[in-house]
């Protein structure tokens, strides 16, 4: 088996990673001159198994989320998860409807996790259990440990597909022609398989198979900061805030995007934590996250299995468990139970009118 994985954002990281732990001749390309330069970098990484939105597939995915990250703490000394847990309000208290292992905590609750907040809610929906990880450090941690052949900076990354498709955009009667690997400006890459990792850029790169997947692209900020180490304790995320601790000293924190995204940052942080006026902004990033209409799209492309997808919201959240469980069944052959409902249904037309 020979694999060629396009993308070096977490996905793709995590799967070539397990793909090697399990003795497979991997190659990872992207366009990019390092790993997680893309909209992993721009991710805010705030993950678990409780908050948030878990559509189609994910729901089935969410329970192995954070075994999978002590996992990979224990396999890769580079990765550290930050379990501060969470903060969430938006609306009302009485609309709240708090899972298990969360809990309604009060203002008196808030002032203990949060003592620099100027202006407690009345209440907030308290998850010890989630955490957060710096996405670029476990990304080249990732790829580090792999071993795989990587490359960088690849220009003209595109699908090497023997044999003929309709003129109409519509596989021909005999089916697709085979992918045998990828082609780009450092050569070809010849694979048995080739995992598409690169976010909103598979519509581009599956373009040739004449086939669409429903993947949309959403703009996201994100601002890097100083702070007072402990300025944030937890992950916040309220309706004027939404901020976190990614390190002693380094927030992130997530803005709308606008025109000024870091002033807007810095005005943000100011009003809702006392202590912040020292704050100052180490940069920011607006990344298109890929948004797969009704959940992560994971599996084969084609009949003839030559071409496989792996795309999702939120990618940090759910890459090592994706990751492990892609490496498993290209491996084995035999289709994994977890990803039943992840599977991509191509759309038989051009990608741009299908999303």
């Amino acid at each position: 088996m020979r694999v060629v994985v396009v993308g070096a954002g977490i996905v793709g990281a995590s799967v070539t990673y397990h793909l090697a732990r399990r003795g497979v001749s991997v190659t990872l390309i992207d366009r990019e001159a390092a790993p997680a330069a893309g909209v992993t970098g721009g991710s805010f990484a705030w993950f678990g198994g409780r908050s948030g939105d878990w559509p189609g597939g994910a729901e089935d995915l969410r329970g192995s989320v954070l075994a999978d990250y002590r996992r990979l703490e224990a396999e890769l000394p580079d990765v550290e998860v930050r379990r501060s847990g969470s903060l969430i309000w938006h609306g009302s208290a009485a609309e709240a409807r708090p899972d298990e292992g969360q809990y309604l905590v009060g203002r008196d609750g808030i002032r203990a996790l949060e003592p620099g907040l100027r202006t407690p809610p009345e209440w907030v929906v308290h998850t010890p259990s989630d955490g957060g990880v710096d996405p670029v450090t476990v990304t080249r941690a990732l790829v580090r440990a792999s071993g795989a052949q990587v490359i960088l900076g690849a220009t003209g990354v595109a699908l090497k597909v023997d044999g003929e498709r309709s003129e109409m955009g519509v596989p021909p009667a005999g089916g697709w022609g085979k992918v045998t690997g990828v082609t780009s400006s450092a050569g070809f890459h010849p694979a048995s398989t080739v995992v598409l990792a690169a976010g909103t850029g598979i519509t581009e790169l599956i373009e040739p198979l004449g086939v669409g997947l429903p993947l949309a692209a959403s703009p996201a900020c994100l601002v890097r900061l100083t702070a007072p180490p402990g300025l944030v304790r937890t992950i916040v995320s309220g309706p004027d805030v939404e901020v976190r601790e990614v390190r002693d000293g380094q927030l992130l924190m997530t803005v709308p995007v606008a025109a000024s995204p870091e002033e807007g940052a810095l005005r943000r942080l100011r009003a809702a934590f006392r202590g912040a006026d020292d704050c100052r902004v180490l940069g920011s990033l607006v990344g298109a996250r890929p948004m797969p209409a009704d959940g992560p799209l994971v599996g084969p492309l084609t009949p003839d299995g030559s071409v496989y997808v792996a795309v999702m919201h939120s990618a940090v959240t759910l890459a090592p468990t994706v990751g492990r469980l892609v490496a498993q069944e290209l491996v084995t052959g035999k289709p994994v139970a977890e990803l039943s409902r992840c599977r991509p249904s191509s759309t038989g037309r051009n990608p741009a009118t299908a999303c």
